[in-house]
């Protein structure tokens, strides 16, 4: 598990540099100000959750506890759902998105929560 959390972890911080190098440079005239935040917030919750499963790759290899794989799987579903919803909003998408993104966000903070419950009780 620890090398599949790293490696998923890697990608999507290889994705959030891309992705975050692609708004700064590309889409900068392209779409307004205020979208252009909201897509920036979507970069930055992508690679702090890629980070956080890199760390969960190594917590898993010094704590035995489900409760941490169970986070590393939320910090996954949590980061596509999320900046997923967030990417599409700031891009012009649906605005029913906007009601997708609070389930990632809710699977993020779940996630936090059982890697602490799962570090704590081991």
């Amino acid at each position: 598990m620890d090398r599949t959390f790293v490696g998923i972890g890697a990608v999507l911080a290889l994705l959030g540099v891309a992705l975050g190098a692609f708004g700064a440079h590309a889409l900068q005239t392209r779409i307004p100000p205020e979208r252009l935040n909201t897509y920036e917030v979507a970069v930055r919750y992508q690679m702090y959750h890629a980070l956080a499963l890199v760390a969960v790759g190594w917590a898993t290899t010094r704590w035995q506890s489900g409760a941490i794989t169970t986070a590393g799987w939320l910090f996954v579903a949590g980061t596509l759902i999320f900046s997923g919803a967030v990417y599409t909003l700031a891009l012009g998408g649906p605005r029913w998105m906007g009601a997708i993104a609070p389930i990632g966000g809710m699977s993020l903070m779940a996630g936090w929560a059982l890697l602490a419950w799962g570090v704590l009780r081991s």
